[in-house]
């Protein structure tokens, strides 16, 4: 009983995402290019770009949700990000 116990908390673990806050993303870059761009930190879960309904345009910002806590750690060593020019 204790080991599938064990195996259900292990479940809901594994589950469990960290995200980062990214800014001032160019509006010319899309969620697949920011998920190829974080993926060498670290595995990429998921990418949520919001877009604005009237404009159709996303709001230069998003959520990268990564597997672990150290692929978040991976992404704050390096000093700056820089996406088609602009610093993110």
């Amino acid at each position: 009983m204790a080991a599938a116990s064990a195996a259900r908390v292990a479940g809901r673990r594994s589950r469990r995402l960290f995200d980062i806050f990214v800014a001032e993303v160019p509006w010319t870059v899309s969620s697949k290019e920011l998920k190829e761009y974080f993926s060498q930190f670290g595995s990429v879960q998921r990418c949520q770009l919001p877009f604005d309904k009237d404009t159709g345009f996303h709001r230069r910002y998003c959520w990268i949700k990564f597997s672990t806590p150290q692929d978040v750690q991976n992404v704050f060593q390096k000093d700056s990000h820089i996406l088609e020019g602009a610093k993110v």
